[in-house]
């Protein structure tokens, strides 16, 4: 395995196909501002999606920021959310200029716990932050019942998420609004660019949020940013939307692969994701369509009651050695906790132990469409070695 294969690679069409969608650009001279592309793309993901009002952003971070800016409770100064996730989430509640709460997570799907959120909820609680981790798919249920008991917005991060169903219905129907990420890392790309699901009342205010808060006039009439996608971007989306489908199909294969190899000569509860071989996997979730973004591996001890304790950094830490070695480079994903950063310091976090060991014991391992199913078994091979 001489080739450098690292924890993820872009999909991206041929060149020629590219450019063939690009090359209206030069017809339209626009390059942004809500070009023909920008809005044929909404439209198709729309679409895919399942969903009614799609705003489309430069990023992920900023669709983020939006909906925080337009949906969250006004006059309000928290958020709750999790410290397992990446940066961007808690950067983006700062950046609307609100405190991010900790709360701690679920221990078999790693995503927020609604029992832990609700004991945080106060009168100064503007928003709960959920994020649906590596596909897996928050309780929608129970912060659905904590949003109308509360009377609280959910804005839920789904940045993982793309394509993914939950009982046939698109991941960005459920709270009060959703966002996806585009990133060039993720399923789904269009190099960088993101999206709010939001409801219709919403939705202008959202959009407009991306073009400096201007609707239409001279001055704008809420804060906003510029952060509207631009027509390259939209044009590599269009393509990498047609072939979506064989992508899920490649990255559904290779994770197979991994879970073939990484729970043989031992029991596996696809349920919880435990193995006996001192590892956990990603859970099965009844009713949801997965979208094989990530597979992320926790290393512990599978305890006699069928629960999982993570706890062998030791062995992870040899793992990655032994990776390195034949030039694979996997990631701590996501490490170390978003809590223990020193610009979140100041915000007093509170220990959240669930969400620590899990953080301290994680590994993504390689995925990405163009992986071969030969190189997965290699690689799964020397995690068990």
């Amino acid at each position: 395995m001489d080739k450098k294969i690292n924890v993820t690679r872009p999909s991206m069409p041929s060149f020629d196909e590219y450019a063939a969608e690009i090359k209206s650009i030069w017809d339209s001279a626009m390059l942004t501002n809500f070009g023909p592309l920008e809005e044929r793309l909404k439209g198709e993901l729309e679409k895919f999606l399942g969903v009614k009002n799609l705003p489309l952003f430069t990023n992920g971070h900023q669709a983020l920021l939006a909906a925080i800016s337009v949906i969250a409770l006004p006059g309000k100064s928290k958020v709750i959310t999790t410290p397992f996730t990446f940066a961007s989430t808690t950067e983006a509640i700062a950046g609307a200029g609100l405190k991010p709460v900790f709360a701690d997570v679920d221990p078999v799907t790693y995503t927020l716990d609604p029992k832990k959120v609700e004991k945080l909820i106060d009168e100064d609680t503007a928003a709960i932050i959920p994020v649906h981790v590596y596909g897996n798919v928050c309780d929608t249920g129970a912060f659905e019942k904590l949003s109308e008991k509360y009377r609280i917005p959910v804005i839920y991060d789904a940045a993982h998420c793309f394509g993914v169903r939950k009982d046939g219905v698109g991941i960005g129907n459920f709270g009060t609004a959703s966002m996806f990420s585009f990133h060039a890392t993720k399923a789904f790309n269009t190099i960088e660019g993101g999206a709010a699901a939001v409801p219709e009342k919403y939705a202008q205010a959202v959009r407009n949020f991306a073009n400096y808060g201007l609707c239409g006039g001279a001055t704008p009439e809420i804060n906003g940013t510029n952060s509207k996608m631009t027509e390259f971007q939209a044009a590599m989306g269009l393509c990498n939307l047609r072939h979506i489908g064989e992508v899920t199909e490649k990255r559904a294969a290779i994770c197979a692969k991994y879970t073939e190899i990484l729970t043989e000569g031992s029991f596996f509860d696809a349920a919880t994701g435990v193995s006996g071989n001192g590892i956990k996997l990603l859970p099965y979730q009844a009713g949801v369509t997965k979208n094989y973004a990530y597979f992320p591996v926790i290393f512990g001890k599978a305890e006699s009651d069928g629960s999982f304790t993570p706890g062998d950094q030791e062995r992870l830490v040899k793992v990655i050695e032994n990776l390195q070695n034949i030039n694979v480079f996997p990631r701590r994903y996501f490490y170390p906790l978003i809590s223990e950063f020193t610009c979140m310091k100041k915000y007093r976090p509170r220990k959240t132990p669930i969400a620590k060991g899990l953080s301290d014991n994680v590994l993504c391992l390689p995925l990405y469409a163009e992986l071969s199913l030969r190189d997965a078994a290699r690689i799964a091979k020397t995690v068990l070695r």
